[in-house]
Formats: C-alpha cells, sequence, structure tokens
C-alpha cells in the first residue's frame, strides 16, 4: 500500500526529540539522514552520530491527517517549524531499493570494493567483498576513496601497517590484500572492532590482522600507519602517530577538509615532511615521511 511520508529538517540537537516524537504520534517508521553532506566517522561509544543539519523523513498510513499529526507534536515539543514537506509513496521493495544504490568500485588498477550480492567484475583482479554496515568505511566517501587509491598505487609487499580508527576495516583489509604482511585495526568503538573482525574474516585476511582497543595498543613500529578520523583527533594524536611510526615510515591521513591542510602540517612538521596533498571533491589526503 501506499505510505505519506513527511520530512523536516532540523539541527542535531533537535533532530532526535523530533524523531522520538514522530513515533509518539503514530509514525511506522522514522528515519535521520544527513542534509548538508557532512560525514560522521565512528562515534564515543554511546553516543548518537547527528548531523549539524539532519532530515528526519517519517512514514504515516496513507489517509493520515497530516495537520492532526502536527497539532500532536506541538503539544509533545516546542518545534517543529511549519517548514517541512509531504508526499505520497507507493509500496515498494525497500531492501532492493537500498542495494540498487551500491555498486563495485574500482581504486587503481587493481583494487575493487565488490558488495557481496553482485557479480564480482574482474575476478582475477584484487577483490574485497564488503557490505554497508553500522561502521563507516564502504569505499563511497571521498577520504576513503582517496586512502584506498593511494593505496593500491603503493608497494605494500612484506610491510606491516597500522590502521588507526579502522572503521569497517576497509583499509587495513585492503592492505592485507595488496601484500602487507600484518596489520593491526585500532578504533575505540566496539561495534567497529566485531565490523572488522567479520571482514577480514570474509576476505581471507584475518589470520594477519590484530584488532585492539587504543587502550590496549603497546608502542609498536609500523611501516606504514593510515588514519582515517577527523581534524581534531588527528592533531591531538600526531605525538602518539609519531612514536607509532618507524625511522622513514609513512604516514597517510585523511578525513581532513582542504581548509584543514596547513593545521595538520603544521600539528605534524616536528616528526614528519609532507608531499603535496592529494585532493578530491574539498577533502584532502596527507602522505607525510617520518624524520
Amino acid at each position: 500500500m501506499p505510505w505519506l511520508e513527511v520530512q523536516f529538517k532540523e539541527d542535531s540537537y533537535k533532530a532526535q526529540q523530533l524523531a522520538d516524537a514522530l513515533s509518539e504520534v503514530g509514525a511506522v517508521a522514522v528515519t535521520l539522514t544527513d542534509a548538508i553532506d557532512q560525514p560522521i566517522f565512528e562515534p564515543p561509544v554511546g553516543d548518537i552520530p547527528l548531523w549539524t543539519l539532519t532530515y528526519i523523513n517519517a512514514l504515516f498510513p496513507i489517509g493520515t491527517d497530516l495537520n492532526l499529526v502536527l497539532t500532536h507534536l506541538k503539544q509533545i515539543i516546542s518545534f517543529p517549524s511549519s517548514v517541512h514537506q509531504s508526499k505520497v509513496l507507493e509500496d515498494q521493495d525497500w531492501d532492493q531499493v537500498w542495494r540498487e544504490n551500491f555498486k563495485p568500485l574500482r581504486f587503481g588498477q587493481q583494487l575493487w570494493i565488490c558488495p557481496s550480492w553482485l557479480p564480482i567484475p574482474e575476478p582475477e583482479a584484487i577483490n574485497i567483498i564488503l557490505d554497508p554496515g553500522l561502521a563507516f568505511g564502504t569505499g563511497t566517501h571521498p577520504t576513503t576513496a582517496l586512502c584506498l587509491e593511494w593505496l593500491a598505487s603503493t608497494e605494500l609487499n612484506h610491510k606491516n601497517i597500522i590502521d588507526y580508527g579502522c572503521g569497517s576495516g576497509i583499509l587495513a583489509i585492503a592492505a592485507l590484500k595488496l601484500g602487507a604482511t600484518t596489520a593491526i585495526g585500532i578504533d575505540h568503538d566496539p561495534q567497529a572492532l566485531l565490523a572488522t573482525r567479520e571482514n577480514a574474516t570474509r576476505n581471507g585476511v584475518d589470520t594477519y590482522l590484530q584488532l585492539l582497543l587504543p587502550s590496549k595498543l603497546v608502542t609498536i613500529k609500523a611501516d606504514f600507519l593510515i588514519a582515517n578520523i577527523l581534524l581534531a583527533p588527528l592533531i591531538e594524536l600526531a605525538p602518539k602517530f609519531a612514536q607509532l611510526t618507524l625511522p622513514n615510515g609513512t604516514l597517510i591521513l585523511s578525513g581532513i577538509l582542504q581548509s584543514q591542510i596547513e593545521a595538520i602540517m603544521q600539528a605534524y612538521n616536528t616528526w614528519f615532511s609532507f608531499e603535496p596533498p592529494f585532493l578530491k571533491e574539498g577533502w584532502a589526503l596527507l602522505v607525510g615521511y617520518r624524520l
């Protein structure tokens, strides 16, 4: 049967309250999505990640009196504003619609990221089977794409790598599939470590991958340290990353807006010298070498 969809746009403070209120007044489903193309990486455990501006979409049975819904909402909360959009949605196979948004992606000449439900385009290539899930990182965001393109163009044979903020494990798994000997995945979110373990097992590299919370990481030295996170933790972790990188080892940093490059380089230039940045859609990847 068809459905009535109502969409609001609110800031992060109001979005979750509105979502809860919509459920109270009879919405059969409520979803929150990014309204300004602002990626969210791994949040702290227990946090509900929301975007600065968030779309709140609610589905109601067709025939629902929208004016009555809005009146009830105002009795529960002091917002939303009167600005909203509504439309009728025809019933469809929502799982199939969701899957159609994901296609195999190629990085460099030899690396593919493939959803499990689609045929592998090049069976002889290096293929990673990875489905979208709770943990960030399927190759669709420019920062992840920058990291994968860099890894695919680099000689990794007989090297060890640290993937700091591993999320889905995509970068550690890619490094192992591309020839790295061992990898360590670090994340403060236990869900991310579980996702990484499952993805590594699916791709046959779990034997070579160690997963740790940051508090469990002892000081080791890696040939490559890659971190696709955010500006503030990247700056905070600069001394730690210097400790973890071998002399002449390589540091790969992403999750950085082009406007943030200078701040990152200032935080790291005591320990690293950097190549010119790699850029994609306003995002940057920095490659540095341990002094």
